[in-house]
Formats: structure tokens, sequence, C-alpha cells
């Protein structure tokens, strides 16, 4: 069944949403019963932490090369965009990342809602593979200047997975994301299963 990209937004926002309500303290739940206090209605001053990735972005992607001919003659880059917007009033962001291949066919779609949880002092982010109709959950930690999204996940051949997504060298204009894979339950890693650079065409993005 065809699936609009608002219908997926949709899912992926009541899926952080039921997360959220699971992980709320029992003292926040409580006040509907009378006597506690109502839970914070001011994001923390971490809810800006993904704010660098807010604005319209330019990419270029480039994969892992696998086969002796990719690793011979190198493997063709990917283009792509990657726009994100304020949400959650100020609690995190809304983000649609798209990737092409040379000629301009569509390879990925992924839209993502990702919010700060203050009791746990982290990022939880949920995302909709749109083409593949695939519903994902990861959480993210800021750290020495990046940021490292971590989660798990299945290939199509039925090999479970740990994801690894960092983004480094961020400044006002760039920002570079590398996306690294573990099959062994991370006792070794493949990193760059892709590499992005990405370059600001705008400081706001339209939704």
């Amino acid at each position: 069944m065809h699936r609009t990209m608002n219908q997926f937004a949709r899912i992926a926002k009541r899926a952080l949403l039921a997360m959220t309500i699971t992980l709320l303290p029992s003292a926040v739940l409580a006040q509907h019963g009378g006597g506690a206090s109502g839970p914070a209605a001011v994001a923390p001053k971490e809810g800006t932490q993904f704010d660098f990735l807010v604005g319209q972005w330019e990419l270029t992607a480039v994969p892992k090369a696998n086969t002796l001919a990719q690793r011979i003659h190198g493997v063709a880059k990917l283009s792509g965009t990657w726009k994100a917007w304020r949400a959650l009033d100020g609690w995190g962001i809304e983000d649609e990342l798209r990737l092409t291949d040379a000629s301009g066919n569509p390879l990925l779609f992924a839209h993502h809602v990702r919010y700060f949880e203050s009791a746990k002092r982290r990022w939880n982010v949920s995302g909709v593979d749109v083409y593949k109709g695939v519903l994902t959950t990861s959480s993210a930690e800021w750290k020495n200047g990046e940021m490292t999204q971590s989660g798990s996940g299945t290939e199509t051949d039925g090999r479970a997975y740990l994801s690894r997504a960092v983004f480094s060298k961020i400044t006002p204009s760039s920002f570079s994301y590398r996306l690294d894979r573990s099959y062994d339950n991370g006792k070794e890693w493949t990193e760059g299963v892709t590499r992005i650079d990405a370059k600001r065409v705008a400081a706001s993005a339209p939704r």
C-alpha cells in the first residue's frame, strides 16, 4: 500500500510519543491523581544540541567499496539533500535526508524526529525509511563536539547489526557524517559504510 511522507512522519511521531510516555517517571504520571507537581514545560538547554543540523544542506555521499572492482576504480559518489527544522517546542528537531544516484534516481528518503530526554540525558531518535517502510529507534549523545547516534537493525538477508552514526567536523557551514556497522554485537566495526560531507545552502528549511 502506498503511503505518503506525511503518513510516515505521523508514524514516527506516534512511535516517539509512545516511547516517551513509557519512559516518564511515575511521579510525573501521578500528577493526574493529585498531589504531584506538573512536568517541566521549558525545554532544557541540551535541546539545542542538534541545532547544528537546522537548515538546508547539499550532500556528497560515498558508500564503502565492497567489491574488488570498486576498490580498484572507486565507487560512484551519491548526491543528496538534508533539511531540518526546530520542533517539539524546543525539545528537539525534525529532519529529512534524501540521497540519489548519479542519474538522479532516488535511493534513500528518511524522516527523523529527534527529542532530548532530560531524565536520561540523551537523545531519542525515531526514524522512518520511507521507501523501505522501516521504522527505527535509536539514541544519541553529544560529547566533545560530536554527536554519536547508536541503534540496531536487520539487513534484507536477515543479518542483525548494530549501527553507529557520527556527526563530526561541525561548523556553521559544514559537517561530516560517518555510518559504521557491526555484525558481531560490537566486537568489530566496519567503519564508513557511508560517508557524507554536507555544505549549508540555507539557514532555514521549509517543512
